[in-house]
This record gives structure tokens, sequence and C-alpha cells, in this order.
């Protein structure tokens, strides 16, 4: 119930600040910054969703349906662009695509054109660019548990429908989609959550979302009552998004049968077609992780061989390990203690603080930033008159500046991850074996230490992995909370890209994504597990 409390204290503040501003804040942003702001932020969600169901539902169709010629190594290849940061995509391709950039100049090369006012692509810099990279880059969160929904169904069902005169295009159409609904859902919510959270890519390319309209109210107009009414709207906008899908099945339900025949036997293609389908599930691979992972690779190369590695670099790799490493150890404890919670004394108050622990996932960054900060500053200021009185020594801003504001965001933040990869591992642990350590004498405490934390080694330890890349990788709330001439691996890439100095940022950015492989690569193996057939 304490670790609901601290994830609900962020809601609790925003709430607080966002009632506090002047009688004319909310008709000012109202008219002004929350309407414009919105229409490019609901543009940008429906472009994006449509682009990550579109791909991630096709893509999972083509590896699961279909046998041809490099479709292993596709299947955990489409999963590549999950350890490119929606702003790392947007930083490479700003550079890639510019008018003086490497694509066009050879385009220009190719078409006899001298200069680029005789020939230039359309800007990147747009919300059609904006969706196009975004979409590119959050696909895989569709396509992982579509494949899963995919490899789940019945082959009976597909049988009777191609016995019915279904082609296979009608059959994933009328058969396949509709019964992997839960999976597009669920996938298209993380995506959007991860769209919404998404400040970088949104600034790089010109779109004024709301995340960017709550960092330049707060930073620029240095107004918080405004920046908080701002993330009130959002908040909302995160609940609506949850609440549609759920209301649109509401009615509906998607089961399987106990005695169904297998799962469904991709069809074998050859020649000219299993080029294609290897063309086709390669596209999005090279889109958003081959082609700019090969530009970071090439820029860091280069300023490696002219200027070596800056020094500064080293210092922002040990503040990011820092950070991500005391984030990964608070969302573990925390995820742990609320998982065995649900499992030792399960009832209603057990769910109930499981689900608020969950929140923070679905908050954008900087929405938990504002919301930490208010009661984070409080504390602060009274730590301070404490100090004064007692000793007549000021401490200063002794939380934000020592990064534990910070800390204690990307544990609200990320808290969902852990708990859920724990949970997860205690529930494989049949609870027969709760009951034999408690005929022998053990109680909840000592079957934990002797029980369930030894079997759940393995789950700690993908907890362990994902928070922690997760925590280098965050951007929005490491620029509203980090203490001052605080520089992360992201916050590092993102002033570079903010000055135009893109070649000084390649680093940064590579190491970051060669980070994000190591998830990636467990998720792969995992989504290679196929499920096992019921007895």
């Amino acid at each position: 119930m304490a670790i609901s409390a601290l994830v609900l204290m962020p809601l609790a503040a925003l709430a607080w600040q966002a009632a506090h501003g002047s009688a004319g804040l909310w008709s000012h942003l109202a008219a002004y910054v929350l309407l414009p702001a919105l229409g490019q932020t609901s543009i940008l969600l429906a472009g994006v969703g449509t682009l990550v169901i579109v791909l991630g539902t096709t893509m999972a169709w083509l590896v699961t349906a279909f046998d041809f010629p490099g479709r292993r190594i596709l299947e955990w290849a489409l999963l590549l662009p999950l350890a490119m940061p929606t702003y790392i995509i947007a930083y490479a391709y700003l550079d890639l695509l510019h008018p003086l950039g490497p694509v066009q100049e050879t385009l220009r090369a190719i078409l006899s054109f001298d200069s680029p006012r005789a020939f230039r692509l359309p800007d990147i810099r747009s919300m059609p660019g904006a969706i196009l990279l975004i979409g590119f880059v959050l696909y895989p969160y569709v396509y992982l548990p579509v494949r899963a929904m995919f490899l789940m169904q019945a082959a009976n069902l597909i049988e009777a429908g191609r016995m019915l005169g279904c082609s296979r295009r009608t059959v994933f159409l009328r058969l396949a989609v509709p019964l992997a609904r839960p999976g597009i859902a669920a996938g298209a919510a993380l995506a959007l959550m991860e769209a919404l959270n998404d400040i970088g890519a949104s600034e790089f390319l010109g779109v004024n979302s709301l995340t960017v309209s709550i960092y330049t109210t707060w930073v620029t107009r240095s107004d918080l009552s405004g920046a908080a009414q701002i993330a009130l709207a959002l908040l909302v906008l995160v609940v609506l998004l949850l609440s549609v899908e759920l209301w649109a099945r509401r009615n509906q339900r998607f089961a399987g049968n106990a005695q169904r025949s297998g799962s469904i036997v991709p069809g074998r293609l050859s020649g000219a077609w299993a080029a294609a389908a290897l063309i086709l599930g390669l596209l999005p691979v090279a889109i958003g992780f081959g082609a700019p992972a090969l530009y970071l690779f090439s820029e860091a190369l280069q300023r490696w061989q002219t200027s070596g590695i800056p020094a500064a670099l080293l210092v922002e790799t040990r503040n990011t390990l820092l950070m991500a490493s005391v984030a990964t150890f608070l969302v573990l404890v925390c995820g742990t203690v609320v998982a065995y919670a649900g499992r030792a004394l399960p009832g209603q108050t057990a769910a109930l603080t499981g689900r608020i622990a969950g929140l923070g996932y679905a908050m954008p960054g900087t929405v938990i930033a504002i919301g930490v900060l208010i009661p984070v500053a409080g504390l602060d200021r009274m730590l301070d008159l404490g100090a004064k009185l007692a000793f007549g020594l000021p401490l200063g801003l002794v939380l934000i500046g020592s990064g534990t504001a910070l800390a204690y965001a990307y544990t609200v933040r990320f808290l969902a991850i852990g708990t859920g990869s724990v949970e997860a591992g205690f529930n494989r642990i049949p609870r027969s074996l709760d009951h034999a350590a408690r005929s022998l004498g053990h109680g909840p405490g000592a079957s934990f230490r002797r029980l369930h934390l030894p079997l759940s080694r393995a789950a700690l330890a993908a907890a362990a992995l994902l928070v922690f890349v997760d925590a280098m990788k965050e951007l929005s709330a490491t620029l509203l909370l980090r203490p001052l001439n605080f520089e992360t691996l992201a916050t590092r890439l993102y002033g570079e890209a903010a000055r135009g100095t893109h070649e000084d940022g390649a680093m940064a950015a590579l190491a970051i994504v060669v980070a994000g492989i190591a998830p990636v690569v467990l998720l792969a193996r995992i989504g290679r597990r196929k499920p096992q057939e019921p007895a």
C-alpha cells in the first residue's frame, strides 16, 4: 500500500498544482496552447496507430502463415526497431535525408541535377515524416503479441475457411485478424503510449504535441501550473485511449477450442514469391533499424578516428549507467514487494495495489516528472528550512540536486515492468510448494527467501534487463528532472540535435542503440517458444 501511495502521489500533486493556476490560465491555454497541441497529437496518434497496426499485423501474418528462405531470421529481425528509440531515428533521418545529406546528394548525382534547388525530396520535418518514422520504430509492439495470437489460433479454423472457398487473403482478413484483435489492441495501445511519451522525435520533426507543449510551457515559459494543466489533459487522453478499445469489445469473447487440431501450418513459398516475401519483411527492418544504425556506426567511427572519444561522453555514460542501475534496483525491490503481496496475501487489497503500481507505465514521462517535482520540491524546501533553523546551514535542493527526484520518477514510470515480470515468475511456481513450505513451518518471509526468490531468478533477471535499458533510453523525465550540469546519453543526444551538431551525438546514440539490442534478443528468444498444446 505504501508503494501504491508513492505511485499515486505524483497524480495527486499534479491535480493540486493544476488547480492553483491563475483564473484566466485555463481559457488562455485552451485557446492558444491546448487545442492546437491536441489537434496535432490526435493526428499523430491516428497516423501512428494506423501504421503500426497495418505493419505489425501484416508482418506477423507473413512469418506465421508462410514459409520461405530467411523466415526464421526475419522472425527476430522484425523486433530490432525496438532497440531504436524514437528520438534517435528522428535524429538519424534528419541528417540522412537533409537536402545536403547523403541520400539526396546520391539521388541528384544519379539524376544529373546540379543543386538542391533543382531537385529535393519532401521535407522529413513534417507531420507525415513524424508518423512514418515513429510508426516504423513502434510497430514491433503490435507484431509481437499478434504473432503470438496467430501461433495460438487453431489450424482447423483456417482449414474450415479454405474448405468454404476462402482465399488466403480472405482467411487473413475475416478469420485471423478478428481473432487476433485483443493482441492488436494491446500492442497498439502500448505503441500509442510510447508515441505520447515521445518528446525528442516530435520536437525534432516539428510536431507540437501535448508532450512538447508541456516541456515548453514549463521550461521556456516557466509556468509550472500551466504545464500541470496540459499534463492533466494528456492524462485524460491516455485514459480515453485505454477505455475506447475496452468499450468497443465489451460484448465480445475470444476463446479457443480445447480440442483444437494444432497450430497453423505455414504455406511454402518459392521462387519470386519467396523473394518478394523476404523483401517485404526486410523493408520495415531496414527503415526502422538498419539504415539509421549504419548511419550512426559510420558517424561514430568517423568521429572516433578524427577526435577520439570525448571525455564528456565517458562522464555521461557513467551518469547513465548510475541512474539506470539505481532505477533498476528500486523497481525490482518495489515490484517484488507488490508481486509477492498478491501471492502471499491474496485479496482485493493486494489486487488493487497491483493495479495502482502499474499506472506509471500508462503516464508519459513529462506527466510523471511534473507530478514528482511538486512534492519533492516541497520536501526539499522543508529540509532546507529545518537545516537553517537547526544548524544555520542551508541545504538547497538536496533531493532534486542529488538525482533522487529522477530516480523516483524512473521508479514510478517503470514499476509496471518490474511487477509484471516478477509476478509472471511467481505464477510459474505451483501453489503446492507454498503449502509444503507452510506445512514445514515456514512463514511468508522464509518461503520468499528460500523458495520463491531462488525459483524466480530468471524472471528477476529479465525484469532487471528490461528496466535497465528502458531507463537508459528515457528522455522526457530526464530532461525535466536531471540535476544541474548532469547529462546522460539521452540528454546529450537531445542537446546535440537541438544545436544541429549531429555528428557529435552519434557516439551517444550508438551506445543507446547497442544497449537496446539486449532486450530485443531476450524478446526474440521468448517469441520463439510456441505455446504448448493442451493435454
